[in-house]
């Protein structure tokens, strides 16, 4: 079998500077809900507490948000977009933040049916919100369901009620497991977050998450790391995490407690039963495309002779302001510079347990792959990248160490 090293010498030795594609890849959007009821203190998300309004009797008489002005924030935002990407279709919409279940159902409504009049949906689209199981209701449940949303994911992170109050959720154990039963009632799809290596852990009390996670039988599950983000309250004042040696027995021995349920690991913290991977997330792993609306939302949008991104304001009030008084949000409008795509790609596709085609590094950046050769031999020689050169794939010793194969291409 042909190694890298023998297909890169056959290739023209001219690097590219300018980007050239012969294709488009496929589009998504993604649409930004800054506010959530309690800012966790692990969360480096753009995402703002919400503040109730409260009248001289000290009832509640406002969600601490207005809906209205923002959907109509968003909608502006979108409308912009249009010119950058007529005539292609929208394979997926991911409704991220915060927490955008405490949108209504009237509002979620109202917000999916402007973009199905602006924009070309796919027939099978995939349309995920995201949910605190504190904010869950039967009826808004139910409502979201008739607007639109047809896969919902839920940020469990555990089932214990010590190890949330440590996470600072607003959610018990007993709500977690009731709003997995109302999201399964109504949706087609359903995604459960869990993270491991929480304070205090025990390898006993993370099985016993995912033992619960997996009675459920959800499609996908999330399985993800607690790490100290920046600028968060955790890295300020750290809890006591589990010591590396800990964490690693905690994901191996819940690793095999997935795979032996049916669950596929085809990311780094992903995984999911036949055929129920989400579609929007592998669309960014793969390297698509992507408009993002709503405060501070990042998009990449390609053409055929380069790749953009945009970056908007992260600040609601701010955001909303500058749609309402200019018709644009943007802080940053640039053009990716070619040097910079390699590892751009890398950093995505080589989250993927099957890694891609090596055709999908030219078809998604428009350079030769003899541009990463000096990295792809080294990741070989390292044991950190798999030597078939019809793929470009981590080996399980790369997927361990993904940040150290990933810098290789800087």
């Amino acid at each position: 079998m042909q190694n890298f090293k023998a297909v890169l010498n056959t290739l023209n030795p001219v690097l590219a500077t300018t980007p050239k594609l012969t294709a488009l890849p496929p589009l998504s959007l993604y649409i930004h809900f800054p506010w959530c009821e309690k800012k966790c203190p692990y969360c480096d998300f753009n995402s703002h507490q919400i503040k109730d309004v409260v009248n001289t009797s000290s009832e509640k008489i406002s969600q601490g948000f207005d809906e209205a002005r923002y959907i109509k924030a968003l909608i502006t935002d979108l409308e912009t977009e249009l010119p950058r990407i007529w005539g292609r279709q929208v394979h997926s919409i991911f409704i991220g933040g915060g927490t955008p279940s405490l949108l209504s159902a009237d509002g979620m409504n109202g917000l999916l049916s402007a973009i199905r009049a602006r924009v070309n949906l796919e027939p099978d689209c995939e349309i995920t919100m995201e949910a605190n199981p504190g904010s869950v209701e039967t009826d808004k449940f139910a409502g979201f369901a008739r607007a639109g949303i047809n896969r919902v994911s839920l940020g469990i992170q555990s089932f214990q009620d010590e190890q949330l109050k440590a996470l600072g959720r607003i959610h018990n154990g007993e709500e977690a497991k009731r709003a997995i039963e109302i999201a399964l009632q109504h949706f087609k799809s359903v995604n459960l977050d869990l993270m491991y290596g929480l304070p205090n852990q025990t390898l006993e009390a993370a099985k016993a998450d995912i033992e619960t996670a997996l009675s459920f039988k959800t499609p996908h599950l999330s399985f993800y790391n607690l790490t100290l983000e920046p600028n968060t309250y955790f890295a300020n004042f750290p809890p006591k995490l589990p010591n590396e040696d800990q964490i690693d027995a905690i994901f191996e021995q819940n690793l095999a407690l997935l795979e032996a349920a049916g669950y596929r690991r085809y990311e780094v913290s992903a995984y999911a039963k036949k055929d129920q991977e989400c579609k929007h997330n592998l669309n960014y792993w793969r390297f698509g495309d992507y408009i993002g609306i709503g405060a501070g939302a990042h998009g990449k949008i390609s053409f055929p002779d380069k790749i953009t991104r945009q970056v908007r304001e992260r600040h609601p009030e701010t955001y909303m302001q500058a749609m309402e008084s200019k018709g644009n949000a943007l802080i940053e409008a640039r053009e990716i510079p070619s040097k910079d795509l390699p590892f751009e790609f890398m950093l995505n596709t080589l989250r993927l347990t099957d890694g891609v085609d090596t055709i999908t590094f030219s078809e998604r950046t428009g350079l030769p792959l003899n541009v990463v050769s000096k990295g792809l031999d080294e990741a070989c020689k390292k044991g950190l990248l798999d030597s078939n050169p019809s793929k470009l794939k981590a080996t399980e010793q790369g997927l361990r160490y993904l940040n150290n194969l990933q810098e290789m291409f800087l």
